[in-house]
């Protein structure tokens, strides 16, 4: 029994076009990625090889093998030596890594998706003080009871962080929301990372959290929107310094 669906190579391979001479390794990717998202793959499916899709696409081995290098350090692919490559997830799971590497290569500015991360945040907010439930409340508690906790593991604080922006959206009740909010995450985590850096901040960042969180528990809308205002300001401004180290 194989380890994969299937063996799609030949739909694959038909699916794929030749590529102008001389086309960059970021324009393979993104070939493949068109492919990748285009929902008719499963997870798991074994893609062609290397000489093949070379062959396919019109451009050299080496060109194919940097393109499925990249996609596989953005979780995209899954290379097994001795097996083949394989595709890692399916088209929305793809998605968030695809917007990754389209930043990525595109070299687009971090200031529209903090302006966009921050008005869906204090929308999120306003929504959770009027949806949350007691459940949700407990998860928001958690959180940030795991974020005094972390205290100078800055990596655990980042994980409660994310566990009580995550929570606090899926207060809000509204699907299309998450997804949202979770494609922009993933693509300021390559800043995200580094934005809370010492104890200063990791305090400021707690207290911020509590005011959005008695705002919920209070189910007081304006003053949820306004206490993520403020700790959208001073998350982006942190954010932004990141980006630009």
């Amino acid at each position: 029994m194989p380890a994969y669906p299937s063996d799609r190579s030949a739909d694959i391979t038909a699916s794929l076009g030749v590529l102008p001479s001389g086309t960059p390794v970021s324009e393979v990717a993104r070939r493949l990625m068109d492919l990748f998202t285009s929902g008719d793959l499963e997870p798991g499916t074994r893609l062609p090889p290397e000489r093949q899709l070379s062959v396919t696409l019109g451009v050299g081995r080496s060109a194919v093998r940097e393109a499925l290098a990249a996609l596989e350090i953005l979780g995209i692919v899954d290379v097994r030596p001795g097996s083949g490559t394989y595709l890692r997830g399916t088209a929305s799971d793809l998605l968030p890594q695809t917007l990754r590497w389209g930043l990525l290569i595109g070299r687009r500015s971090t200031d529209d998706l903090l302006d966009v991360r921050s008005g869906l945040e204090i929308y999120s907010a306003r929504l959770a003080a009027s949806r949350a439930d007691s459940d949700d409340i407990s998860r928001l508690a958690d959180s940030l009871a795991r974020m005094r906790a972390a205290d100078a593991d800055l990596a655990a604080f980042a994980r409660a962080d994310a566990a009580f922006h995550d929570a606090l959206a899926r207060a809000a009740g509204n699907d299309a929301l998450v997804d949202l909010l979770h494609v922009v995450r993933s693509l300021l985590q390559v800043y995200a990372d580094r934005a809370v850096h010492d104890a200063d901040a990791a305090r400021l960042a707690i207290a911020e959290h509590d005011a959005v969180f008695r705002a919920v528990e209070a189910k007081d809308e304006d003053a949820a929107a306004s206490a993520m205002a403020v700790h959208m300001a001073t998350a982006a401004a942190r954010l932004a310094g990141a980006s630009h180290d």
